[in-house]
């Protein structure tokens, strides 16, 4: 199993960079021959489009209410990638459970988010991924045919037109 953290703190974020040494650090002491943990750096749109093409799984883990949308993850939406994410930005919207993905269920605190996160990973996205193939490309084929025809470009530009240039009809966007 390989898991890659990629991401990118702002100059002054000193709590993010400091995050990030952890993340590195931890990554080392624990990686060995069945696991693989690594983190990329200068997260950017070509990292970032390699990423959401290449992952069997999106994990999305910011801290409600900051996601700013999303749209790392309905990029991976549109290459067929199911998400495990905190319901939070898009994916409150995106979420049919089991069916697109997986909620993070909101917790207490970090450590109840954390263990909602595990027990998934546990109980449902690794068992489906490992025992049931034919079911998670079926599952591929349900995030890309929902997610990826809802959350797109062409969706959201006539949206905003509406809702902007026409608020007094709020006319749906389908």
């Amino acid at each position: 199993m390989q898991i890659i953290y990629a991401g990118k703190a702002h100059p002054q974020d000193d709590p993010g960079k400091a995050l990030i040494q952890e993340v590195v650090a931890d990554a080392a002491r624990l990686s060995n021959d069945l696991l693989r943990i690594v983190y990329l750096e200068n997260y950017d749109w070509k990292l970032g489009a390699l990423l959401t093409a290449g992952v069997d799984v999106w994990v999305n883990t910011p801290r409600r209410p900051y996601e700013a949308s999303g749209t790392s993850g309905m990029k991976a939406a549109l290459n067929g990638v199911p998400s495990l994410s905190i319901l939070d930005g898009w994916w409150i919207e995106g979420c049919i459970e089991g069916f697109t993905g997986w909620a993070i269920e909101d917790g207490a605190d970090d450590a109840a988010e954390a263990g909602s996160l595990y027990h998934k990973l546990e109980a449902a996205v690794v068992p489906l991924y490992l025992a049931e193939p034919q079911q998670w490309a079926h599952l591929m084929r349900n995030t890309l045919a929902f997610n990826g025809s809802f959350f797109n470009t062409n969706r959201m530009a006539k949206q905003y037109v509406r809702n902007a240039y026409y608020p007094e009809k709020l006319i749906e966007t389908s």
